[in-house]
């Protein structure tokens, strides 16, 4: 992958995170701040918790810390995997759920 296919993919991962965050603000679902700088995007909980995903440019990669851990992920067969093979927004959606008390769903 180049280095500007990286980027086009690594900010819509970002976006589609913000984009649904939003969705769920507007529908009383659940109150995550966003902040994004850059390749960072930190989502903030309502119990004061919080997961960051940032973008890794010289790796290609994709990295989120959680309360759970923290992951690292590659672009490969069109999803973005850790090195266990579990997809990223699995992932984030397993742990925003644990972290905001309510079951919420990410996807690209």
């Amino acid at each position: 992958m180049s280095d500007s296919q990286y980027h086009a993919k690594a900010s819509a991962v970002l976006a589609s995170i913000e984009a649904a965050v939003d969705r769920w603000l507007q529908d009383d679902v659940v109150d995550i701040d966003t902040q994004r700088t850059g390749g960072l995007l930190e989502l903030g909980f309502p119990n004061g918790s919080k997961i960051v995903i940032n973008t890794q440019p010289p790796l290609h990669e994709l990295w989120m810390a959680a309360r759970a851990g923290g992951y690292h992920y590659k672009f490969v067969d069109g999803r973005w995997l850790d090195r266990e093979g579990r997809e990223l927004f699995e992932a984030l959606s397993a742990c925003a759920s644990e972290q905001a008390g309510v079951r919420l769903g990410f996807s690209a």
